[in-house]
């Protein structure tokens, strides 16, 4: 695993991930400690989006916003 400081990493980011990419691990540096890990996603922790929807309704259902609706804020910063 290579390591590359923060200012490397801001200055050269799409380089890294383009190397990320190919199966490369980077962790990120700054003044010499690790702060971060650049590395591929783990294909088999990604979920389909059809039921990342199905979670946000479920979840919409169960929760509800008290007070004024959007519409009526809007209004009012209108006034």
């Amino acid at each position: 695993m290579r390591s590359v400081g923060a200012y490397e990493a801001k200055t050269h980011f799409s380089q890294l991930l383009d190397r990320v990419t190919k199966g490369e691990r980077i962790t990120i540096m700054k003044h010499g400690v690790p702060v971060a890990v650049l590395q591929p996603v783990d294909p088999s922790k990604q979920q389909p989006v059809s039921e990342i929807i199905a979670q946000i309704k479920e979840f919409r259902e169960h929760h509800r916003l008290e007070g004024p609706t959007i519409r009526e804020m809007i209004d009012e910063g209108r006034r």
